[in-house]
């Protein structure tokens, strides 16, 4: 990286000065496989959520309102614009909730923004498949440190996929095209003052909208820059910066803190269930008690869960009327991981939270919170006439400390891409994104999902 970078003053700029400057022979290696791993996990969860009724209604209007056809909309054999196909992808890819969350430090599903803002870019020319993994790694630091140099970010009930997201899809969009520091920066504040997404939608279709329209922001905030539109060089950490109005307390120097040394991608996490990422836990202790105990469903007396207290404010919905709001019910997922032994998508269609059986067996659970468990553990029990069956949950499945592995990612992988894409074209999907370093021309990879 340029020496002179450390003559620049302000979070904003240094950051945005050294992620222009750095190049993918500096990536560290798994930084590299950790991109590859997320690209293939993203596109899986984009094509299947594709399917979903909630991309009908937004393509529908995005049809009626659209200009030119310039990039792909996966899994619907069509074209939108530049700025519109990022929604329709961003969309796709979170609706499920099953796409990949960074915890460290942020709840933040970094990829539905960033993958979709980058794969509509690269069919504007070409672009390397080395260069899209660097510009990807890129926005992962931008919306992560973004997060943590505002800390009360999230308790202030913004979600954060639309909010960092923005920053994350604005800054990597600005790096695949090539700009400088001061035009980084310019992104990065453009994309910011975009910044929207608030907890409140979560269960709705808005939820997943948060991620697409973070997308489009991205888009035009990096072709904005492109062009000579500016905005704020001090736009993190200004006197009414980002991590000052969006957080009750500010830690711009976050943004800055081992920059070049610690890639925030390394600590990215994939989901082997589809629904709120702090629900896994609970997943993981029902999957186990129901294999070990072998549990007759229909003598179940009592099912009592603690967990970290974010499971609670995040995932209390008691008694969820439709698919989308079951994702974030910790009872309805307890439910269906015990009678059914998967928490896939099947397990949260609007069917499968009006079933009897379910919504009999989510009333039998208790939650607790207690401020001592991690965020990743919890413990539950499962009383069956009388006999007390426990467990605990150390770390989740699919955690920075429990990975899911590279056999469990390919099968979740098939099982999203081969009902959208046939079984064929997903496996050259996955084998293109394995060498993903080495292609030449990121559109090959792009026209298999079309």
């Amino acid at each position: 990286m340029n020496d002179a970078i450390q003559e620049i003053s302000g979070a904003t700029r240094e950051f945005c000065a050294r992620m222009a400057s750095v190049r993918f022979a500096e990536l560290p290696g798994r930084a590299i496989d950790e991109g590859k791993r997320g690209v293939l996990d993203w596109l899986g969860c984009a094509l299947a959520g594709s399917r979903h009724p909630t991309l009908d209604h937004l393509l529908a209007v995005l049809q009626e309102a659209g200009g030119k056809s310039q990039a792909t909309v996966f899994g619907r054999g069509l074209k939108l614009g530049f700025l519109d196909a990022p929604i329709a992808n961003g969309q796709a890819g979170h609706v499920l909730d099953y796409d990949d969350t960074h915890m460290g430090g942020t709840l933040l599903h970094a990829s539905s923004p960033t993958l979709a803002a980058l794969f509509a870019l690269a069919e504007r020319e070409l672009m390397t498949g080395a260069e899209f993994l660097l510009a990807y790694a890129v926005g992962f630091e931008a919306g992560v440190r973004t997060g943590q140099s505002a800390p009360g970010h999230h308790k202030g009930g913004w979600h954060l996929t639309g909010t960092l997201g923005s920053i994350a899809a604005g800054v990597a969009a600005g790096k695949l095209l090539g700009l400088d520091g001061k035009r980084l920066a310019h992104a990065m504040a453009i994309a910011a003052t975009q910044s929207a997404g608030m907890q409140q939608n979560r269960g709705t279709m808005c939820k997943s909208f948060h991620a697409g329209k973070a997308a489009s922001s991205g888009v035009l905030a990096a072709l904005l820059a492109e062009r000579g539109f500016d905005g704020s060089l001090e736009i993190i950490e200004g006197k009414r910066g980002y991590c000052r109005i969006y957080s009750d307390v500010a830690a711009p120097q976050a943004l800055t803190d081992e920059l070049g040394s610690r890639w925030e991608i390394t600590r990215n996490g994939h989901k082997p269930y589809a629904c709120g990422v702090v629900l896994h836990p609970v997943i993981d202790a029902m999957i186990a008690i129901r294999s070990q105990a072998n549990i007759d469903c229909a003598r179940v007396e009592a099912i009592d869960v603690r967990v970290h207290p974010l499971v609670i404010s995040i995932t209390g919905v008691e008694e969820p009327a439709t698919g989308l709001q079951s994702k974030f019910s910790v009872y309805h997922s307890a439910a269906v991981a015990l009678i059914d032994g998967a928490a896939r998508i099947p397990q949260y269609t609007d069917e499968r939270a009006s079933d009897p059986a379910v919504i009999a067996m989510r009333r039998k659970v208790k939650a607790t919170a207690d401020k001592s468990l991690g965020i990743d553990q919890a413990e539950a029990v499962i009383t069956v006439d009388g006999s007390r069956h426990r467990t605990f949950i150390e770390h989740a499945t699919g955690t920075v400390a429990n990975p899911m592995s590279e056999m469990a990612l390919d099968a979740k992988f098939m099982a999203n891409a081969e009902p959208v894409i046939g079984r064929d074209r997903a496996q050259r999907v996955r084998d293109l994104v394995r060498g993903l370093d080495r292609l030449a021309d990121v559109r090959e990879l792009i026209g298999l999902c079309a």
